[in-house]
């Protein structure tokens, strides 16, 4: 009897063993057995959802694409309610959105989602919360290199050689208190080393420069991104900071048309009279910035004249003015307090001018001086304390930099 009961255990174990042996045989068929991971898209688990993709197309608004899935009046007027998280009006064509739908027979709606840029994102959720939030995609940074010959101009250059014309601007601005731009020759160099950007592989932009060399006229000049004191700014090789209390320009990509001079024959009066300015030729429109910190000490028109003009007063010695400007930046006033780099008003033609363009003129104690040829006393420098730590940091930089430099006299 005990031999039988023991015979009937041993066939269930191996019953068992043999079907555990089938269910094992069909897991490694199709994977590790272990469920797989939830799938997320602009942080909403999809799992159970479906995804549909579009643009924004001409004379398409939020509503009317929330109207196409059904999306009710009542819900759309509570989403687009609250403009401080996003203005439902500023969606713009050719800008991509999702829904994630119910997969039943007729699909409802649960969110939407606008990509107001490549970055950011602003989802909707269409149910019982009518919740709207902002998201960032993740980002992954990547450090590159770009370091090109200049034929005609640095945009150019850098279009040319395929980097991101974005680059052009940014070192325009690190370089700004110590090259001209304006007087940028054929034959000058550049080296930078800087971190880009990328969402699912799509370069989005650029988020920080390293470090940069611009040759010219046979000069290297080194930007250095470091952190003392708590700020981070650019310094050059020896740790003198790049920030000038002014700036070389008050504006970017433009011609100079006339220069600074005693006796300049003038194209509408048809005399000859001093030209105590540098007329700067730009489009229309295109944003004229303070070139220090300071405030506006003048705001006015002058009919036979400079047309509509700005004085700003920068310190006891300078003063700075802007003149045939095609308008003002909103809030510039008389008495406004003005920032470096801040725009103040528009290119235009005001004034007695042949075309759009303008002319830039600076006081030094009441005095005009010529504004391509003034100094000015840079901001805070790294300590001197510091300056062996410092060069020790920017030193692998720099010899990058030199290489790259080299590489191209080469």
């Amino acid at each position: 009897m005990a031999a039988g009961v023991a015979l009937a255990l041993l066939a269930v174990i191996l019953i068992i063993a043999t079907v555990g042996r089938g269910r094992a045989s069909a897991e490694d068929r199709h994977g590790s057995g272990e469920p797989e991971p939830s799938k997320y898209l602009y942080g909403i688990c999809i799992d159970t959802l479906d995804v549909e993709e579009d643009v924004v197309k001409k004379n398409q608004y939020l509503s009317t694409i929330l109207l196409e899935r059904n999306v009710g009046y009542p819900v759309i007027n509570s989403l687009t309610a609250n403009r401080k998280i996003f203005d439902a009006r500023r969606i713009k064509v050719g800008n991509k959105y999702t829904f994630l739908l119910t997969r039943d027979s007729v699909p409802d709606a649960v969110y939407f989602i606008y990509e107001i840029d490549n970055i950011n994102y602003a989802v909707f959720h269409l149910r019982d919360s009518l919740a709207v939030w902002k998201g960032q995609k993740e980002i992954d940074t990547v450090r590159e290199i770009a370091y090109g010959t200049i034929e005609s101009s640095l945009w150019n250059s850098m279009k040319d050689n395929g980097y991101d014309i974005n680059l052009s601007i940014k070192l325009s601005e690190i370089f700004a208190w110590t090259i001209d731009f304006f007087g940028i020759q054929k034959g000058d160099a550049y080296a930078v080393i800087y971190d880009k950007m990328y969402v699912d592989t799509v370069a989005v932009g650029i988020s920080n420069i390293h470090g940069a060399c611009f040759k010219h006229m046979n000069s290297n000049n080194f930007a250095f991104s470091y952190n003392a004191d708590g700020r981070g700014d650019y310094y050059d090789e020896n740790g003198l900071n790049l920030r000038k209390a002014f700036l070389k320009a008050p504006l970017n990509y433009s011609r100079i048309s006339s220069k600074f001079t005693n006796n300049r024959y003038h194209p509408v009066l048809k005399i000859n009279r001093p030209h105590h300015g540098v007329d700067y030729a730009a489009p229309a429109g295109t944003p004229v910035v303070a070139i220090g910190d300071g405030v506006v000490t003048k705001k006015a028109f002058q009919k036979g004249g400079g047309g509509n003009y700005l004085y700003i007063k920068h310190n006891s010695t300078y003063t700075t003015c802007y003149m045939h400007l095609q308008g003002y930046a909103k809030g510039i006033k008389q008495g406004s307090k003005v920032k470096q780099g801040q725009v103040i008003g528009y290119v235009g033609s005001t004034g007695v001018a042949t075309g759009p363009h303008l002319d830039f003129r600076v006081f030094k104690n009441g005095t005009p001086i010529d504004p391509l040829k003034m100094k000015s006393p840079a901001a805070k420098s790294i300590d001197r304390k510091m300056l062996d730590q410092y060069k020790a940091d920017i030193n692998p930089l720099k010899a990058e930099l030199d290489s790259l430099i080299n590489k191209i006299n080469q």
